[in-house]
Order: C-alpha cells, then sequence, then structure tokens
C-alpha cells in the first residue's frame, strides 16, 4: 500500500450546521423545481382554518431569491424567540445546580442504587417522559437533557442513552396522540369526531410501542455497559465534561443544600408542566421560571451575586449551539412556504393514496404523512394541511376516520426523532454534544421498527374500522 493511500483522510461526517444548512439550500432550490400550488382555505364550523380538498391550483412559481437565505434565518431567529429564551436560560438554570454539585450528589445516589438494574431503571424513566408527552411537546425537556445524560454516564452507560430515554419515552407519549391538544385534538375537530375518542385504542398503541421501544433500548444500554467501545460515542463522551472523573463516592454527599436544590428543580419542572396543562402558560412563561431557577439555586447554594451571574452566563453559552440550529432549522418551513410548495407536496401525495390497495391505505397514509412531516414539521400545521384530504378519502375507501387520525399522529410525529429539522431532536442533542451522525447510528434501526410496528397496528384498525369512541 502506497504512503499517500495510507496518510489518505478518512471522510468527515459534516457538522449539524453543515447538514441543516445543506437543507435550507435543498429547499430553495425546490421552491424553483417543484411547482407552486395551492388549496384554498376556508374556515370550519370549530373555526379552524383548513383546506378544501376540492379546490387545488397551480400558481406561478415564486421560488426564493438565494441571497436571502440569511435573512430567512434571522426571521426564524425572531420567530423563534420565545423557545430559544427557554433553551438558553435553562442551561444558564442548570449549569448553576451543577456547580453546587447538588445534581452529582443525588446522581450518584440513584447510579448506586439503579446501575445494576436497567430493567427497572430505563422502563421508569421512559414511562414518566412518555406519560408527560401525551399532552406535551418533547422539547420542553431540551434543558433536562444534560442532567438524564449525567445520570446515564454515571452508571456505564452513554450519552446516547441519556438522551434516548428522554427522546424514545416522549416520542412515545405525543406521537401516539392518546391526550395530544395540538394534534389528536384538532384533527379530531376538523374530522367531526368527539373529541379524545378512541383514546382505548391508542393507550393499547402506546403500550405496544412502550414496551418494543424498551426492550431496544435496554439491549443497546446493555451492550453499551458490557463493551463501551460499541457505542457510537464512545470517543466524545471519554472527555465529556458531563463525566465526572473516578468513581461515585467521588460525587459528593447529599446534604441539606443538595436536597433544596433538587427540591427547586423538581418544583419548578412541575410547575412548568402545570402552567402548560392547566394554565395554557407558552414559551416565554417557562423561559422566566428557569431564570428564577438560576437564582434560587445561586442563592441556595450560598452563591454570591457575581458567581450566581457567572455561572448563568456559563451555563448560557453552552446552549448557543442548541439554540442556533433550531432557528436554522426553522427556516426552512417559511422558505418552502413562501415558495407555495408545501400544499403541491400534500396534493401529490393524496392523488397517489387513490392508487393503493385498501388494505394498505392505512400504512401508505402513514408513509404520506410521514413524507409530509419532512416539509410540514408543526403538529397542528399539519393537521389542519392533511386531514380535509385524508377525511374525505377514508369515507371513499370505507376507512374510519379514527384511523386516518391514527396515521396522521404516527406519521407526524415518530420522524421526529430522525429529522434533522425537529426542534426537539436537535434541541436535545445539540445540548449533549451529541453530532447529528452518532445519533442516527443508534436511530436509524428504532425509526424502522416504529414504522413496521405502526403500519401493523393501522392495520389492525382498519380490520376492526376503529371507532369514534
Amino acid at each position: 500500500m502506497s504512503e499517500k493511500a495510507k496518510t489518505k483522510k478518512k471522510f468527515q461526517v459534516p457538522h449539524s450546521f453543515v447538514i441543516v444548512f445543506t437543507i435550507i439550500v435543498a429547499a430553495v432550490l425546490l421552491t424553483w423545481i417543484v411547482p407552486a400550488g395551492e388549496y384554498v382555505r376556508v374556515e370550519n364550523e370549530q373555526g379552524i382554518k383548513v383546506i378544501d380538498p376540492t379546490q387545488f391550483q397551480y400558481l406561478e412559481r415564486t421560488p426564493v431569491n438565494p441571497l436571502l437565505i440569511p435573512m430567512y434565518i434571522v426571521k426564524a431567529f425572531i420567530k423563534r424567540v420565545d423557545l430559544m429564551l427557554v433553551i438558553l436560560f435553562s442551561g444558564g438554570a442548570f449549569h448553576m445546580l451543577t456547580q453546587s454539585g447538588s445534581l452529582q450528589a443525588v446522581i450518584a445516589k440513584l447510579a448506586k442504587k439503579f446501575s445494576n438494574n436497567l430493567y427497572v431503571f430505563i422502563p421508569i424513566l421512559t414511562l414518566m417522559f412518555g406519560l408527560i408527552c401525551t399532552t406535551q411537546g418533547v422539547n420542553m425537556f431540551i434543558a433536562f437533557a444534560p442532567v438524564m445524560v449525567m445520570l446515564s454516564l454515571a452508571i456505564g452507560l452513554d450519552s446516547i442513552t441519556g438522551a434516548a430515554i428522554i427522546l424514545l419515552g416522549g416520542a412515545i407519549g405525543f406521537s401516539t396522540g392518546t391526550l395530544n391538544p395540538s394534534t389528536t385534538v384538532v384533527a379530531q375537530k376538523i374530522a367531526d369526531l368527539p373529541l379524545y375518542s378512541g383514546i382505548g385504542y391508542r393507550w393499547i398503541c402506546f403500550a405496544v410501542y412502550y414496551v418494543i421501544t424498551n426492550i431496544a433500548l435496554i439491549r443497546y444500554a446493555l451492550k453499551v455497559k458490557k463493551d463501551p467501545t460499541k457505542s457510537p460515542m464512545y470517543d466524545l463522551d471519554k472527555d465529556n465534561e458531563l463525566k465526572k472523573a473516578g468513581n461515585l463516592d467521588e460525587f459528593g454527599q447529599i446534604d441539606a443544600r443538595a436536597i433544596l436544590n433538587v427540591l427547586a428543580l423538581v418544583v419548578s419542572l412541575a410547575v412548568v408542566v402545570y402552567g402548560s396543562i392547566k394554565m395554557d402558560w407558552g414559551m416565554t412563561h417557562m423561559a422566566a421560571m428557569f431564570v428564577w431557577l438560576g437564582i434560587i439555586g445561586g442563592v441556595i447554594s450560598g452563591f454570591d451575586a457575581n458567581t450566581i451571574s457567572k455561572n448563568f452566563l456559563e451555563g448560557c453559552k453552552k446552549m448557543m449551539s442548541a439554540m442556533i440550529i433550531i432557528g436554522l432549522a426553522q427556516s426552512i418551513s417559511a422558505i418552502m412556504t413562501d415558495g407555495k410548495i408545501i400544499d403541491t407536496v400534500v396534493h401529490v401525495l393524496a392523488v397517489g393514496l387513490n392508487s393503493v390497495p385498501a388494505v394498505l391505505q392505512a400504512p401508505a397514509m402513514l408513509i404520506a404523512n410521514t413524507i409530509i412531516n419532512v416539509f410540514l414539521t408543526s403538529g397542528s400545521g399539519q393537521a389542519a394541511a392533511v386531514m380535509p384530504i385524508m377525511v374525505p378519502l377514508a369515507d371513499l375507501i370505507g376507512m374510519t376516520r379514527q384511523t386516518a387520525i391514527l396515521a396522521f399522529n404516527f406519521g407526524d410525529g415518530f420522524c421526529n426523532y430522525i429529522l434533522p429539522t425537529s426542534t426537539a431532536l436537535m434541541g436535545i442533542i445539540s445540548a449533549c454534544n451529541i453530532p447529528y451522525d452518532r445519533w442516527m447510528r443508534f436511530m436509524w434501526k428504532i425509526f424502522l421498527m416504529w414504522l413496521v410496528v405502526g403500519a401493523a397496528l393501522l392495520i389492525v384498525a382498519q380490520a376492526i374500522h376503529l371507532g369514534p369512541m
């Protein structure tokens, strides 16, 4: 072998910023290639603006000027500044707690208790995130991700396992749509079905996905625990700042300050969840709560005002990468909207569904909704765009509307955990310093498994004529 061949540089997977920016450029190119089209939108009886599936027309192209890409990015940052402040301030708050040593001490205690019982540890945590995310988006846990990674590393696992506990657990709760107000409720209103009808079968879907996902995650965790080199993050985790050098006894002891800090964290997260569910809180309320958590955590830890300020700013700095990723990703939908190609994609997929055999119609709807979610990542927005088409299509082929909504739920939800445009995914893995390509080495098999299971559950729903109640 020649010396040149030996020293040949290995291919490097692009940085996450490069991947997302490439998608932005591709979206701009599509506005020059894909015909522009538009459905007429009307307000239904529930006051929701929906598509009229009988009124679609092609329009004159409105391609996006590539020179305006930076402007779209800036506008995306402005539009989602509330989410970015949540990420920024939560980083400051959690860094304050970690600097106090409180989280490390509690994590060491938990790690000692559960390190040899992953069959209990992982399912309990995924169930917690899954149940919360039956009503909430997974992105509300971006700030919590470093804590889960810290715990995962402490018991001999890897950072992917820590992030996956949140992402996969949350995916189950969000994507099965049991109680989700932004997807299931909106879709059922459009379909003129009783709200939360079909919930029994949705809980069955939740249970099925919960079992098979935990089996896959526990198998992965055991493999990594047995041989850490099997982890895609092996080389990076060795130098991960969330990994405390030494053994668990060096994490520190639980004292009164540690207990009060952890209590402040639990209360803050509980208030955020309660406020989101019961008081219609938005991202601005969450951001404010994390500012309070940072201040209170600093006071409990005995830090002076200068130290509190320094720690809070240091934590904010660590979240800058996650913020920029989300800002970049948000610009993609704006580009495609201005290029008027989203409705065209929906229209082409809807026409294609008509040629699919009836028995495979529900799985085909799942695939169609998955593809649409690449372009239209908003759950409520996707419901308003696709359900007016899927509902009459379901009526024509003898499929229940409930089954069509379930196909929408699965398609809208599960692919969020492989898409580099997903705020939940990119926010969490960026907060944990997990490169997108490393995550995908772990995730692609689970996503394919989710698709197969979803197709099977939809075939069953179609066979039993899943009804409105």
